[in-house]
């Protein structure tokens, strides 16, 4: 078991789906998260409190804590020139010291009573546009890397924003979040076909992100 002082939890956050208006339309989304005091027992699929609007693109096993780090914030801040609340981008646990460029798939934490492992990138979608009012900011996101990643729950339990994060264990693949979200956004057409075989050797990486995976391999 290994521990580092650099991760820590600025912000545990959750929230019902609720219904805003976007461009002239009703929208049902989740995004719309707020900081929680004391403790939240997670579950398999998600933490008490929680909720999701649309559960085939979010929600379930592999995304049930979304996770983003908070060293981005100041970068955000100044591009929409504007403070930003914790949970900006619809993020259960806002932390430090976790970044897609070093957090791998398949490496486990324990956090509080809750150990979890990282499942795949947090592929943005038109949603966080919403929340923000910037049409383009999910090519924002996919441009900067700065997308934030899943974790499922191999142990169901408490945790809360005093909680100590601790890493039990790295995957021996070494593949990292960024590097998963670089071949996401590349798409079919122009993802590194080696790559994406050496990423579906990951076992740990969720069964979505092998399909497509799997699927543009076929396809070429």
């Amino acid at each position: 078991m290994e521990e580092n002082g650099r991760y820590g939890i600025v912000s545990v956050n959750t929230g019902k789906p609720i219904t805003v208006e976007y461009l002239g339309k009703p929208l049902t989304t989740g995004i719309y998260k707020h900081p929680v005091q004391g403790e939240v027992f997670v579950g398999r699929t998600q933490m008490d409190g929680d909720g999701q609007a649309d559960l085939k693109h979010h929600g379930g096993a592999d995304k049930a804590v979304c996770v983003y780090p908070y060293e981005h914030y100041a970068y955000w801040e100044d591009q929409l020139d504007k403070k930003l609340d914790y949970s900006a981008f619809g993020e259960n646990l806002t932390v430090t010291g976790l970044l897609e460029t070093a957090v791998c798939i398949g490496d486990i934490f324990e956090i509080g009573e809750v150990v979890v492992q990282v499942s795949q990138p947090r592929f943005p979608c038109f949603k966080i546009s919403s929340k923000h009012a910037v049409k383009d900011f999910p090519a924002r996101v996919l441009d900067t890397g700065y997308s934030g990643f899943y974790l499922r729950i191999l142990q169901e339990g408490r945790l809360s924003n005093e909680s100590v994060i601790v890493k039990r264990s790295s995957h021996p693949m070494q593949v990292t979040v960024a590097s998963v979200l670089k071949q996401q956004s590349l798409g079919r057409r122009q993802a590194d076909r080696e790559q994406l075989k050496r990423m579906l050797e990951v076992d740990a990486l969720a069964a979505n992100v092998k399909e497509s995976f799997t699927e543009w391999l076929q396809e070429t």
